[in-house]
């Protein structure tokens, strides 16, 4: 079964990591690479990226005439999604255990962050070669 595990994070317009100690970036960075390193030898992760500030986002419809009319950025909400993984795990519980992981990601003095990750099962999937 495949999940999306949606990172949402810092209070957007927060400089987030930047502020931290050099030493406890380091850490935080090492501990993603850790752990996405074991869910690619697991032959879990399918894919994961992570996903720029709010402020550079924009909201997009389509016009009258089918043009994109673009709205925003939105530096001002609560949270914001930061990135995601995607996961292709034999149970749900799984999914769980690897937010819990990615949850409790360390902060400034190595103290987990406890950010929210949103659990979610893919329904059905769309490959390119399967649109040929």
């Amino acid at each position: 079964m495949k999940y999306i595990l949606l990172m949402n994070t810092m209070k957007a317009g927060d400089e987030g990591m930047g502020k931290w100690p050099k030493k406890d970036q380091q850490a935080h960075m090492a501990y993603w690479k850790s752990l996405n390193q074991e869910l690619a030898e697991s032959g879990e992760l399918v894919a994961g990226e992570a996903l720029a500030f709010p402020d550079e986002a924009k909201h997009v419809r389509a016009g009258k005439d089918g043009t994109p009319v673009t709205d925003g950025a939105f530096p001002e909400g609560k949270e914001f999604l930061a990135g995601y993984w995607m996961v292709n795990v034999e149970t749900p519980e799984r999914a769980y255990v690897i937010a819990a992981r990615a949850s409790a990601a360390p902060g400034p003095g190595g103290a987990p962050l406890n950010m929210p990750i949103e659990v979610r099962q893919v329904m059905w999937s769309v490959r390119p070669d399967e649109l040929l």
